[in-house]
């Protein structure tokens, strides 16, 4: 739907140097009779009403929901605005003209070229935010993102990705968990096995109680650090456990960090001491 514009035109001199004499221009509009104007004039008035009611809903909804403020949201946001002002641009004047006879339909030429202008931008927009959202749903389908399904990145999500065969990286870093896990957990029990050696030999009872007290804590910040640790590495091969997985590696990357300080801390005399000495000053 378009305007037909009927330039008026004089010669000057001299010869062939044409320029306009008239800032009036004369529009064409629609050809509908009398009869059909009115109807014409409410089915379109009705559309237009529409069409600026729809957009301006959808850009209210997506500028006033948080969970839609995202790139893709603000992009497909580029659309109602840009139909908005090509609707405003062509409509209002055309219903105008449908009411009018056809000698009537003047418009002045910077009106004209104002019109042309934004009929000009709203073409080229249209364009430029369709090949966009084309560009985007190619993107996101023929090149998806990579999801990690962990709460954060490590060498077993990485390898996950990877495009090449990771065979020898993933039994690499499961004989080396073993091998490390084996370590520890030999260490620990050896340890323990003397310091029980010890204490049941001994019948020094503040000693017992000082052990006891001491080792207890540390064997429990051990066993949730290895136990978490041990779970969330081996549960990466088996996709079925992810919820459970994720949850040992928050156990492992929390709770030995915030109850190491407390252990270690608070049951060394000298840092209580310290603690101690400072809470008083404060006070």
């Amino acid at each position: 739907m378009y305007y037909v514009i009927v330039f008026q035109i004089c010669v000057q001199q001299p010869m062939d140097n044409l320029t306009f004499t008239n800032s009036i221009l004369l529009m064409e509009g629609l050809k509908v009779t009398s009869q059909s104007s009115q109807p014409v004039f409410i089915l379109l008035l009705l559309t237009y009403v529409f069409t600026m009611v729809s957009n301006i809903g959808l850009i209210f909804l997506i500028s006033t929901e948080k969970n839609l403020h995202d790139p893709m949201h603000f992009l497909f946001c580029n659309l109602p605005l840009n139909d908005i002002l090509g609707t405003t641009v062509i409509m209002p004047r055309l219903l105008q003209d449908i009411l009018r006879d056809t000698s009537e339909r003047y418009i002045s030429y910077a009106e004209c070229v104002i019109q042309a202008y934004f009929v000009h931008v709203f073409t080229v927009a249209c364009h430029y935010v369709l090949m966009i959202m084309a560009f985007d749903r190619y993107v996101a389908i023929c090149n998806p993102l990579y999801k990690i399904e962990n709460p954060f990145c490590d060498n077993a999500s990485l390898f996950k990705l990877s495009c090449e065969n990771v065979v020898i990286n993933n039994v690499f870093g499961l004989v080396y968990t073993i091998v490390v896990l084996s370590m520890s957990a030999m260490c620990i029990f050896i340890t323990y096995v003397k310091i029980a050696t010890v204490c049941i030999t001994s019948k020094n009872k503040t000693l017992n109680s000082k052990a006891i007290k001491t080792c207890s804590t540390h064997l429990a910040v051990y066993l949730i650090m290895y136990v978490s640790g041990a779970t969330f590495i081996f549960l990466h091969r088996f996709p079925e456990y992810s919820d459970s997985r994720k949850l040992a590696s928050i156990m492992f990357h929390i709770v030995p960090p915030g109850l190491n300080p407390l252990v270690y801390g608070l049951q060394t005399k000298e840092i209580k001491q310290k603690i101690v000495k400072l809470w008083c000053r404060k006070k």
